[in-house]
């Protein structure tokens, strides 16, 4: 395959993939037509089945696209962490602030779960949680456990918090609480607590 349409193959995936982001974003995904993002995109029906099959495709990859910047964000949290304690708590922190984004609300907390199902993202937060603990405790921050165990407990309760936040009519007010909750629950964790 040429570069050239290579280049014209992912511009074609880009442009879908940012024009169904946006209707998912503003409409959700029961209320778009495949119709609306492709028009938007100057592009036919056709591109889209060729690209991803179907409307749920599309929607798998937008999904992955935000997983992915939303793992690159708390990534970046972890790597300019001067303790890495306070990292691993302002990343688990951070997962529940971004429920407020309304983009991740409604397509990733809301629409992909009814539609996709359990897609298998969850893996890789949890392999990296667990990776994360594994390291405090080899520091003596954390109590030992198994931690693939500890950090499906964690992930769960993060993500279950965050749908909570994000389907509730006063997310700000979910959110406090929400962040009071993670607090205790993070402290717990610790060998020495802190007040």
């Amino acid at each position: 395959m040429s570069r050239a349409r290579a280049e014209m193959i992912e511009d074609t995936r880009a442009r879908l993939i940012a024009s169904a982001r946006q209707a998912f974003a503003t409409q959700g995904y029961a209320n778009t037509s495949m119709d609306d993002f492709t028009a938007r995109a100057g592009l036919t029906r056709g591109a889209l089945y060729h690209h991803f099959g179907d409307k749920k495709g599309l929607l798998a990859a937008v999904v992955a696209q935000l997983d992915s910047e939303m793992d690159a964000r708390l990534q970046r949290i972890t790597e300019q962490a001067l303790d890495p304690w306070a990292g691993f708590c302002e990343r688990c922190q951070t997962y529940l602030r971004m429920a407020q984004d309304s983009e991740i609300q409604r397509i990733v907390l809301q629409d992909a779960p009814a539609v996709l199902g359990d897609s298998g993202a969850q893996q890789h937060c949890v392999a990296s949680l667990s990776q994360l603990l594994e390291a405090l405790m080899q520091a003596g921050v954390i109590h030992p456990v198994p931690s693939q165990a500890l950090a499906q407990l964690i992930n769960g309760s993060l993500v279950s918090t965050a749908l909570w936040i994000a389907r509730d009519e006063d997310p700000d007010a979910r959110l406090k609480e929400g962040l009071l909750g993670l607090e205790l629950l993070l402290r717990g964790l610790t060998v020495t607590p802190t007040a």
